[in-house]
């Protein structure tokens, strides 16, 4: 167990230790400096799909969009979206007064 222990250690040495911010929907669309709204996709809006679409979204030190992804809702919702959060630009994040990376689950409703 100690000869465990002992690599486990010197394995996570060479890793960085960046934590993560955990952001509100809120604290996100506050801090978000470029925002496009998805479109609501016409072929959708004509087979009268609605509901929500929920996304985790991490937020690079800069303030890009580094990753998106869906959590749940209709792929002819979804698809829209993530298009439109990659094109987000946020205020950087900060933890202990220096620029972080975050996270933030994003939920945008579609109804007729």
């Amino acid at each position: 167990m100690k000869a465990i222990r002992a690599i486990l250690g010197i394995c996570l040495l060479g890793l960085p230790l960046i934590a993560e911010v955990r952001v509100s929907h809120a604290d996100a669309v506050k801090n978000a400096l470029k925002h496009p709204a998805p479109e609501y996709s016409p072929m959708a809006k004509q087979m009268r799909i609605q509901g929500d679409v929920e996304v985790e979204v991490k937020i690079a030190e800069s303030g890009e969009v580094a990753d998106v992804k869906v959590v749940t809702g209709n792929p002819m919702l979804s698809t829209t979206v993530v298009r439109a959060i990659k094109d987000w630009r946020f205020t950087p994040f900060t933890e202990g007064g220096k620029a972080s990376p975050a996270v933030a689950n994003l939920r945008f409703t579609f109804r007729q």
